[in-house]
């Protein structure tokens, strides 16, 4: 994975702009490169070892089945980071966070349940009997369930990992995964404190194009741990045929010895 990180592909994406100096957090001083014109240049180097770092545990936990919650509210990383989660088919929340979305993990999930049996309604005839105002309401909520938890609909569960994109505006989901102990990884800029995530990717999390370039190699690395996974799963059922392939080889063998035999016997009959 390090060889496919290419240091001037995060420079073109301009990976390396930090926050103004008078910004900063003292803690992110060791990702700092240098300062130009006020504004604080992250060492690209670094970045390049911490996405490796961070794309090969999400690896690992792609592959081990568990899913990765991908976070982003802020208006530029919205899109990018639906698509890219969407894509390695894993979890995503870019509307508001929802308070309590993993400390009080079972109220979330009745709200999710509450959008499949509005499903079910529709689907068997009972949301027909509703009168007009009632199914009005019922399509409201509906819509602003889908809006908020329609891309978790599928995780039944706590997730393995959470992604963040600025851990300065998420601040709330951060500390609700440190409350439980979930992994973090994060897009970190020059005016956040690194100390709070597990795995740093010191980048800029405000341009749309350094966004897109991390989210790239991660949810790359995600896709390939689950094609792992799958792989994995595969393996013992291509191991089954051969095995009772070899079983009939015998029978195959009998009918050749055969053939001469009754060959022979024509002949004497003869």
């Amino acid at each position: 994975m390090a060889n496919n990180i290419e240091v001037k592909e995060l420079l073109d994406a301009g990976v390396h702009f930090g926050h103004l100096t008078r910004r900063w957090d003292p803690n992110m001083a060791p990702y700092i490169y240098m300062e130009r014109n006020g504004i604080h240049i992250i060492n690209l180097y670094k970045t390049a070892a911490k996405i490796d770092e961070a794309s090969e545990a999400l690896k690992k936990i792609a592959a081990s089945g568990r899913k990765i919650l991908f976070v982003a509210t802020k208006k530029q990383a919205k899109e990018i980071v639906a698509e890219k989660a969407s894509k390695a088919n894993q979890p995503y929340i870019t509307e508001r966070w929802p308070g309590g979305m993993l400390t009080n993990f079972v109220t979330i999930r009745k709200a999710v349940k509450k959008m499949a049996s509005i499903d079910r309604m529709k689907k068997d005839g009972t949301f027909n009997t509703l009168s007009k105002k009632e199914r009005l309401q019922v399509d409201r909520l509906r819509a602003k369930l889908e809006k908020n938890l329609g891309s978790i609909s599928d995780m039944t569960r706590l997730p393995g990992a959470l992604f963040v994109v600025d851990i300065t505006r998420e601040h709330i989901a951060v500390k609700e995964a440190q409350k439980l102990n979930i992994p973090i990884f994060a897009m970190v800029d020059t005016n956040s404190d690194p100390r709070q995530v597990q795995y740093v990717i010191p980048a800029n999390d405000d341009a749309s194009k350094s966004i897109d370039k991390v989210m790239t190699y991660v949810s790359d690395a995600v896709i390939e741990g689950l094609s792992e996974r799958k792989a994995s799963k595969e393996a013992p059922k291509k191991e089954a045929p051969k095995k009772e392939a070899k079983a009939d080889a015998p029978a195959k063998v009998e009918a050749t010895v055969e053939a001469p035999v009754t060959e022979a016997a024509k002949q004497e009959e003869e």
